[in-house]
């Protein structure tokens, strides 16, 4: 389903040394993969909802605590493919039928406890809008050294944690699901809408149905109601917040991303390009991840389906060599970024320890 169609073709590779097209241009290379199927849609969400259900089983009807534990697991990881089709949905990007998109992407992201509305509102016009624009891009943004200094010691306990290569589940939950999308407070959402209530108590709501039903089920089989909550709502959900955090943390940070803090020099950078990292793997993980990884494509053009997304990026890596980042993952890799990016010096444009050393390269344009 990934495949690109037979009939596209191809633009001749434009040299690193030659400015960068139009992002209308990048995208009118990419018009013949965007092609929404319904049946696929569906069939995607069926399935995923299918093997949720009967890991969600799993953690209630075997009954070693290791066998429920790996299914928690396993459930927590289908809630972070779930996700990835609800976010699909709310770019209108999964089906050409945008009230359909909205209807299965509030099914679709039911299991992580994500309301659609400000998710759409937090993702669609903040993040896609402003990719790594400091003071409007919230999504990993990167403190300054003056920043970090200014905080209270829990809060600079806090951002130690988060960039300490452990804390994506932390700062998943704390950052972006707890402020800005439960019931999320002035402070954090300024523009109030019905929908955002409503979709909050949608969630809160399903949220009491999941654990009401796996109390239910640890009496009707005389099992621990503590067990089945930890295995089957904690476990799950807890791994989702790690999964999400860590896959939105490799798609913006590394040594070779920059963050502004001047919208012109932001818009002069080419942040739909610039500012994405193509993370790739073996064994095909990427596709058991629906291709959210080939994340440049995803940011030149949003309204690629994520069945279509690996044919997308790899048009783009051929078209503009040189000036996508490409990264093969390895745990090596990932906790040296970790390392490297804790602050960010938007005067020298480099990232820095928390002492504020460069640790990345200077930028030339600021040297």
């Amino acid at each position: 389903m990934s495949r690109m169609p037979p009939r596209l073709e191809r633009p001749d590779p434009i040299p690193a040394s030659e400015p960068l097209p139009h992002r209308k241009v990048i995208r009118d290379w990419l018009k013949p993969i965007v092609e929404r199927r319904t049946a696929t849609g569906i069939a995607l969400l069926v399935l995923d909802w299918c093997l949720f259900a009967a890991l969600m089983a799993g953690t209630v009807l075997l009954a070693a605590w290791w066998a429920k534990l790996l299914c928690g697991l396993g459930a927590g990881f289908m809630i972070g493919r779930l996700f990835i089709i609800g976010h699909d949905a709310c770019h209108q990007s999964y089906t050409p039928h945008r009230r359909l998109n909205r209807v299965l992407g509030r099914i679709a992201m039911v299991p992580s406890l994500t309301p659609y509305s400000l998710w759409e509102v937090g993702h669609n016009v903040v993040h896609h809008g402003y990719t790594n624009l400091k003071g409007v891009d919230f999504v990993w943004a990167p403190l300054t050294r003056e920043e970090f200094d200014a905080l209270s010691p829990m809060g600079r306990a806090m951002e130690r944690a988060y960039r300490s290569g452990f804390g994506p589940a932390l700062y998943y939950l704390v950052e972006m699901w707890w402020r800005r999308m439960f019931f999320p407070s002035k402070t954090y959402m300024g523009t109030r809408r019905p929908e955002f209530v409503w979709d909050g108590v949608f969630v809160l709501a399903s949220a009491a149905l999941w654990i009401g039903a796996l109390v239910g089920a640890a009496f009707a089989t005389g099992q621990s109601p503590w067990l089945l909550l930890a295995m089957g709502f904690a476990v799950p959900f807890l791994f989702w917040n790690a999964m999400i955090g860590f896959v939105v943390y490799v798609h913006h940070t590394h040594t070779a991303v920059q963050w502004h803090d001047d919208k012109l020099a932001w818009a002069k950078a080419a942040p739909f390009v610039s500012t994405t990292v193509h993370l790739t793997f073996p064994l095909r993980i990427g596709a058991l991840l629906h291709h959210i990884m080939e994340h440049t494509a995803h940011h030149v053009d949003m309204s690629i389906p994520l069945y279509r997304l690996k044919g997308a990026q790899r048009l783009l890596e051929d078209a503009l060599p040189g000036r996508i980042i490409v990264q093969r993952f390895s745990w090596r890799w990932y906790f040296d970024t970790a390392r490297r990016c804790k602050l960010y010096d938007f005067g020298r444009r480099c990232w820095t320890d928390f002492q504020g050393r460069p640790t990345s390269p200077v930028s030339a344009a600021s040297a």
